[in-house]
């Protein structure tokens, strides 16, 4: 489980033109937030947040300075024409706490190649202890066959981690190819094509009688 330590910025101003100015000095809006604690908004440094959330699930050590904060990113918000960051959420965890998290899945194994294959759900939901939270699950679909489906149920869990999203819920489909129509000229077809030509013939041949 990756932990990775940011000094922040305690914010003192809010509203859009505070955030607008926090950004232009590489700086992204953010709240800490949970435990029954009051919220504290902060500004961190884009370059090195970003670098960091490129790790799913990642864990944040926070340092205000005078105190340092563990925390795990909820919501990130990015520009929908940039992708820059423009807002994060972060909610505080206590080592040993458990937390409910969204974690990928990675498949491997050969299946039918005459099936299509369909990542239905590239991620499942499962509770585990905050400083656990694996990078990723696996899913082995060795052997799945065309027509067939894998399910949560079917993710291989490390000890301590709980499935808590529906354990019917599919993550890979592997579809049925469909057959490939041939389309085959009729000789009924040809026939009429040829009547024409015929009948071109016989007109030439009136043409040189007369």
């Amino acid at each position: 489980m990756a932990e990775i330590k940011i000094a922040a910025k305690v914010r003192s101003e809010f509203g859009k033109g505070a955030a607008r100015r926090a950004r232009r000095d590489g700086l992204v809006p953010a709240v800490i937030y949970g435990h029954g604690e009051k919220p504290i908004h902060i500004a961190l440094p884009a370059r090195e947040v970003g670098i960091a959330l490129k790790t799913s699930n990642v864990l944040l050590d926070i340092d205000l300075g005078s105190q340092v904060e563990l925390t795990l990113p909820k919501s990130v918000v990015r520009d929908p024409l940039k992708g820059t960051l423009e807002h994060i959420d972060l909610i505080l965890v206590r080592r040993g706490e458990r937390v409910v998290v969204s974690v990928p899945v990675h498949t491997f194994g050969k299946y039918d190649q005459d099936g299509i294959l369909e990542h239905v759900h590239n991620a499942i939901e499962v509770e585990v202890e905050a400083t656990s939270i694996p990078s990723h699950l696996e899913l082995d679909m060795e052997g799945l066959v065309a027509g067939d489906s894998l399910y949560a149920s079917n993710v291989k869990l490390p000890e301590g981690v709980a499935l808590i999203s529906d354990p019917k819920m599919i993550v890979v489909h592997l579809s049925v190819r469909a057959a490939a129509e041939e389309v085959v000229a009729a000789p009924a077809a040809e026939g009429a094509a040829a009547a024409p030509a015929a009948s071109g013939d016989a007109a030439g041949d009136a043409a040189a009688k007369s």
